[in-house]
């Protein structure tokens, strides 16, 4: 009985990580990329957080537990699920952990006198994001400015996909 033959489509997790690795071969790129993405993803989020959100009478005691990150993460946490559902998984602990330090940022900023958590978002961006292109000129190759919102969406993708597959998780 002849067994039948693999597809040669790749999963669309593996699509997402080639099509971002051709921007990414450069160990040192990788490298900044590994440290940048979560960074920026991280900051990226504080600062749709800090948008000032209508108070809504019908969430009661729950109001200031949504904001408009809440939104984004729904969205990226479904647009993953549609990807992979481990990686969902994997990236929505990422994204309770980031949560997690902008509420400490809040507190900080309120209890210690620390910046506002927008601004220290806001540096963590610039700094991220310089180092991405610094990443990008060191491999010789930029995505580009139009490919910049994808590459942005389709990086914790790449970083999460490059490390569970070293893993014996299954995509």
């Amino acid at each position: 009985m002849n067994k039948p033959a693999k597809s040669s489509n790749p999963s669309p997790v593996e699509a997402v990580a080639s099509q971002f690795n051709g921007f990414h071969r450069n160990k040192a790129n990788k490298l900044i990329h590994y440290f940048t993405i979560p960074f920026l993803t991280f900051a990226v989020l504080g600062l749709i957080w800090s948008i000032p959100f209508p108070h809504l009478d019908f969430l009661g005691r729950y109001n200031g537990f949504v904001n408009w990150a809440s939104f984004v993460i729904a969205i990226a946490v479904y647009y993953y699920y549609r990807i992979s559902q481990v990686l969902s998984y994997a990236i929505l602990l990422a994204i309770f952990a980031f949560s997690a330090c902008i509420v400490g940022l809040e507190k900080l900023h309120m209890q210690q006198g620390w910046p506002e958590m927008w601004q220290v978002c806001a540096i963590v961006c610039i700094v991220s994001w310089c180092m991405q292109f610094y990443g990008h000129k060191i491999e010789g190759r930029s995505p580009g400015i139009a490919y910049s919102f994808k590459t942005f969406v389709n990086g914790p993708v790449w970083l999460f996909y490059s490390l569970l597959r070293k893993t014996s998780i299954k995509l």
